[in-house]
């Protein structure tokens, strides 16, 4: 079937107000109600993508918890927390880690306007002393209960919540796809693959370039009429 218009607006209305200076990533985070859970939260609040470094051998898996958010926001692997961070600061993130160190400060207390990435590590044993080292603030939550750390899945919730309404006071929420970086070319690829992933999958494998889209969303070119039915 062809892609309905109002399906096509919005994706478009969701696009358009994405953040790709808002990240977060996960050390070792490898049940999968606390990834798909995460990645709930960051489609929520509009974040582009999130990071992930795994234990050896661990797959990374997803459940209903997810809602199919991992199709909106993917979760980007990389081979160790060494490149994972040095890659975001070079990209001009400031990089912010849940570590109750004697330089953590209130996370209430930071300014996450500019480019953020939350790094958090396994409820079990926290950040490694690698990934603690490359932090530029430590920050934590606090609590006034008996227990003093919060599921993975929550402390990420807070933190990126809080982001997103320091971005709204400051009126730094994109509108028109300013926030996706690439500008219009991948705005325009992010858009079709969204739209189309079937015929994104198709043009990826045969060497194709992606078609034109109208601006109701449609495909301006035939295809093969076997791929049309698979929209």
């Amino acid at each position: 079937m062809p892609l309905l218009p109002r399906r096509y607006e919005r994706l478009q209305a969701v696009l358009n107000r994405r953040m790709g200076d808002l990240t977060v990533v996960l050390e070792q985070v490898d049940k999968p109600h606390n990834l798909s859970a995460i990645l709930r939260t960051c489609d929520a609040v509009g974040a582009m993508e999130a990071h992930v470094v795994s234990l050896p051998g661990r797959p990374r898996t997803f459940n209903k918890t997810a809602k199919g958010s991992q199709k909106w926001v993917p979760l980007l692997p990389h081979p160790s927390i060494e490149a994972c961070l040095t890659g975001l600061k070079e990209r001009g993130f400031r990089l912010y880690g849940t570590h109750l160190g004697v330089n953590a400060i209130d996370y209430r207390q930071c300014d996450f306007t500019g480019p953020t990435a939350f790094l958090l590590g396994a409820e079990k044993w926290g950040l490694s002393e690698e990934a603690t080292a490359l932090v530029d603030q430590p920050i934590f939550i606090p609590m006034t209960g008996m227990v003093q750390s919060l599921n993975v899945s929550v402390a990420a919730a807070t933190l990126l919540f809080e982001a997103l309404r320091q971005r709204e006071l400051a009126g730094l929420i994109p509108s028109q796809g300013e926030g996706v970086p690439g500008g219009e070319p991948e705005y325009r690829r992010i858009l079709f693959e969204w739209a189309y992933p079937q015929v994104a999958e198709w043009c990826r494998r045969t060497g194709r370039a992606y078609p034109a889209l109208t601006e109701e969303g449609e495909i301006a070119e035939e295809l093969p009429r076997t791929l049309k039915l698979r929209y």
